[in-house]
């Protein structure tokens, strides 16, 4: 019998919970089909952080890389400044693995209400979010001088970036400065990835979100790199161009005409989040850092610290992000066994039944049990 080792870290707040309904639905789809998981737990996050003063251990990591992949429930608490978890945790993550990818689908499900009338249609869509570069390289500070050194030294698998940005104010005023890099090689594997998924889902077009008429040197190089690429080796594939808030505007009009969305970090975060708002909610959107490593799934929903160990989390994000990791895992069958039962469940459930997210009455667990009871 297969055994998958799986690196498991719950996390904060209601991160606990929802991946405890991950790791038993996985656990059943496993029976099921004849294989089995090895579960190799760690404790980061913010009661370890609090009482150890530790975010996340080299020692952790490197034994993280042995697993075949990671599930983390969810990361953040408002004791901890914000930034500082998610920082030394997710960000750490991404970079160490050099998960470049963050995928994001949405799916609107039955018995999910959404905020715009879909008609026939229904939301099948997913961001492919460039995850390791833009606004998010952690090249950035404040200063209430009016002067300010920013240096940079990143070591990354595709490239080594040194140097440094001098600021200077006239006359000298308080200032936060943000750095952001889009490099050939980075958009240039995100695109391949966004194409091969477009053909993998048996589509010819997908959209390219940029800002390149105002943000033309950032943006705009994106643009220009994804195009180069796709016409070079995908000339089987069409694609369009959109800035990001022309998008924006198009989604909430009609947010079942997009499938396969390539963008820049900042705007992948922000769209994928009004996707999965459009299709009901973040309590059913999934998410993967995927990378040529360990890749890392995850609801897209934060640790929901307000309603922590009450029984109110909906776990079916963190169910779902469990079946895109099989996929990941060439799983295809178990992924989409738990995918089936997730709807089958949603499509026939009384109202008591439901998620409280869902107006209805269930708590994680009995939502979680009765997910399994279709696989």
């Amino acid at each position: 019998m297969k055994k998958y080792k799986i690196a498991l870290l719950p996390g904060d707040g209601i991160g606990p919970e929802v991946t405890g309904e991950s790791v038993k639905t996985l656990e059943r789809v496993g029976e099921r089909l004849g294989f089995s998981f090895e579960w190799d737990e760690y404790p980061h996050g913010a009661n370890h952080y609090l009482a150890t003063g530790e975010i996340l251990s080299e020692v952790s990591m490197d034994n993280m890389e042995k697993c075949d992949a990671m599930l983390l429930g969810a990361i953040g608490d408002p004791r901890i400044k914000p930034g500082i978890m998610e920082q030394g945790i997710l960000l750490a993550l991404r970079f160490r693995f050099d998960q470049y990818v963050n995928l994001r689908p949405a799916l609107s499900l039955p018995n999910v209400k959404t905020p715009v009338k879909l008609e026939e249609r229904t939301i099948d869509s997913v961001v492919v979010r460039e995850n390791t570069e833009d606004l998010y390289m952690c090249i950035g500070d404040t200063t209430d001088s009016g002067e300010l050194e920013l240096p940079i030294n990143i070591n990354r698998e595709l490239y080594k970036l040194e140097g440094s940005l001098k600021l200077k104010t006239t006359p000298l005023c308080p200032f936060a400065a943000q750095a952001a890099i889009n490099s050939k090689p980075g958009i240039e594997r995100i695109t391949r990835y966004a194409a091969e998924l477009t053909k993998k889902r048996g589509e010819d077009i997908l959209t390219i979100v940029s800002k390149s008429n105002a943000v033309s040197a950032l943006y705009g190089f994106f643009e220009e790199c994804a195009i180069n690429i796709l016409s070079r080796e995908y000339p089987e594939l069409k694609y369009s161009t959109v800035n990001v808030d022309a998008l924006c505007y198009h989604l909430v009009r009609n947010p079942a005409s997009y499938g396969v969305l390539l963008c820049p970090n900042l705007f992948g975060d922000i769209i994928s989040d009004l996707q999965a708002g459009l299709a009901g909610g973040l309590g059913t959107a999934a998410g993967g850092n995927i990378g040529d490593g360990l890749s890392m799934f995850e609801p897209v929903h934060g640790s929901a610290p307000d309603i922590a160990n009450t029984g109110r989390a909906n776990p079916i994000a963190a169910i779902l992000s469990g079946a895109l990791m099989l996929e990941h895992l060439d799983e295809e069958k178990a992924s989409k066994a738990i995918n089936s039962a997730v709807f089958n469940f949603l499509k026939n459930a009384s109202r008591n039944e439901l998620p409280f997210e869902f107006g209805g009455e269930a708590t994680s667990e009995q939502v979680g049990e009765n997910i399994r009871k279709y696989i």
